[in-house]
């Protein structure tokens, strides 16, 4: 069933089919909006209209958009190094450039596709792509994620992310000197403005916090530093080092690349939680992934 969405146009002279696509970004690429928008399906002040349109400030445009399509999950047999599990939840330490979970047009290959295979419980958790995940890890991002075995188990776990009672660390490697070693980055982060898919510092964007400490400085070039995110804002580390000038080393989308590391040098390295059943509080840390480490080694020696 296609659902009808109301929108009104925030900015003059963007063209219609932009601005569908920039707001409903979770869901359509330009190319369906404009496919939408041809096939009359998108109405502007209750009249069809051409998808270059010009559009005015509080223009009214209605959408009907059809539901995402909802692939089947398949269970496979992808390596994992498992920290830690009982009967309702499972800590894994992911690999850099492994999806947390299915997308549409991108089925196989993820995390759930593996913890499928680990725990077949998982696929009695219905209705969603997701089952079992409460938090996600950027693809680029290695360390630790915890995943639930029911639905209890998730709702619990969800309600302490809430709640603000899982503490997750992470290990970044930022450019320059940080200065000064520790504090607390107090910066609201929303959509990017005119980049829909970035994130970024906005007027109006939601809370987010994130504290850091420098544990080391390397050739006065860079800055390994202990993150804590105290919130869970969409890239909310990588966003808030872009933002004061010290952007994660490697980062293609909030700085750059990197001859030390090909991706971004950022590894979820502690993770603690109240276990469902029991309530008692446990922790657990990673190692850092290997590739970090070796770009760090050859600072050292440098």
């Amino acid at each position: 069933m296609r659902q009808t969405i109301e929108l009104f146009a925030d900015r003059a002279g963007e063209r219609l089919d932009a601005f569908v696509a920039r707001r409903l970004a979770e869901r359509l690429t330009r190319s369906h909006a404009h496919k939408l928008i041809a096939d009359g399906l998108v109405t502007l002040n209750d009249m069809p209209a051409k998808a270059s349109h010009r559009l005015v400030r509080g223009d009214h445009v209605v959408a009907s958009v059809p539901p995402p399509e909802t692939p089947a999950l398949v269970a496979e047999a992808i390596p994992l190094r498992i920290v830690y599990q009982d009967n309702d939840v499972i800590v894994v330490d992911k690999p850099p450039g492994l999806t947390v979970h299915p997308a549409a047009g991108h089925p196989r290959g993820t995390l759930v596709n593996a913890l499928l295979a680990l725990c077949p419980e998982l696929a009695e958790i219905k209705g969603t792509l997701r089952p079992g995940i409460v938090h996600r890890l950027d693809k680029d991002t290695s360390g630790l994620l915890v995943a639930a075995k029911n639905e209890a188990a998730q709702a619990n776990v969800a309600r302490q992310l809430k709640d603000r009672q899982v503490h997750k660390a992470y290990l970044a490697l930022v450019q320059g000197r940080l200065e000064p070693p520790e504090g607390v980055i107090d910066a609201p982060i929303g959509r990017h403005p005119r980049r829909r898919q970035r994130m970024a510092v906005v007027e109006g964007g939601r809370q987010a916090l994130t504290r850091f400490r420098v544990r080391e400085y390397l050739r006065d070039a860079y800055s390994l530093v202990e993150a804590e995110p105290l919130t869970g804002r969409t890239h909310q580390i990588r966003v808030h080092f872009a933002s004061i000038a010290h952007p994660v080393v490697g980062d293609r989308v909030y700085g750059k690349a990197s001859a030390l590391v090909g991706r971004q040098f950022l590894h979820a390295w502690r993770l603690g939680f109240r276990l469902p059943k029991s309530g008692r509080y446990q922790e657990f840390e990673s190692p850092l992934a290997a590739d970090l480490e070796l770009a760090l080694d050859a600072l050292r020696r440098a």
